[in-house]
């Protein structure tokens, strides 16, 4: 047979076997993943979504809320409640005798020049305001060291100090309650110019050791 009478070659003459193209470097191709279902039941709907929380972990989280708000809100009631309470005996005290059972401010004893002495006690004030004078009125119980360091922070001495003198006058003393009568009394005025205080000094020696200072202090402002 003749180069001529060869039949030619086609796909189902082919003697390669499947295969023999491919170089000794080529690795075979990888089988896709299967996409149908894993073997095994489904998940299920919720499994990737976060847990609920329970209703009582619900109930604790409202519950902590609830006391954060309530707690602070009860201090604010329970105080206000106990400076009205401190308000109103302080009013009653001052309506029936006109005497606050306190020490005047540092700023009430620099104006009207009553230091009153540290230990003195028990110590009553009263301050009255007009529209031309103010007075302080002051009386605390000390000791005899007390009342002469007093006298000299004013100015004085226990020397100035005239016995069975009452320094105060009725209508003050009546002001705010005090009764001067009886008992053994020493008393001493300071004058000094306006606006500078002017003071009625009066000390009751009934108690040895102890005296019982009362002072009425007047700023007067000039009109």
């Amino acid at each position: 047979m003749t180069e001529l009478d060869t039949p030619p070659m086609t796909e189902e003459h082919d003697p390669a076997p499947p295969g023999a193209g491919r170089t000794a470097h080529e690795t075979p191709e990888r089988p896709e993943p299967p996409t149908g279902p894993p073997d095994g039941p489904p998940p299920s709907a919720g499994a990737s979504a976060a847990p609920r929380p329970s209703r009582r972990r619900r109930w604790l989280t409202a519950l902590v809320i609830f006391l954060l708000i309530a707690i602070p809100a009860g201090y604010i009631v329970i105080s206000a409640e106990q400076s009205r309470d401190s308000g109103q005996s302080k009013e009653e005290e001052a309506a029936s005798t006109g005497l606050y059972n306190d020490y005047p401010s540092k700023v009430q004893q620099r104006i009207y020049n009553v230091p009153v002495p540290t230990g003195a006690t028990p110590v009553y004030y009263y301050e009255s305001n007009a529209w031309h004078r103010s007075s302080l009125y002051v009386q605390f119980r000390t000791n005899d060291w007390g009342l002469d360091h007093y006298l000299k922070w004013i100015g004085t001495s226990r020397d100035a100090l005239k016995d069975g003198e009452i320094t105060i006058t009725g209508a003050q003393a009546a002001k705010v309650g005090w009764d001067l009568s009886g008992g053994q009394w020493a008393g001493t005025s300071l004058k000094a110019e306006d606006p500078h205080p002017s003071q009625n000094i009066t000390v009751n020696f009934d108690e040895p050791g102890q005296p019982v200072v009362y002072v009425v202090s007047t700023v007067r402002f000039e009109r």
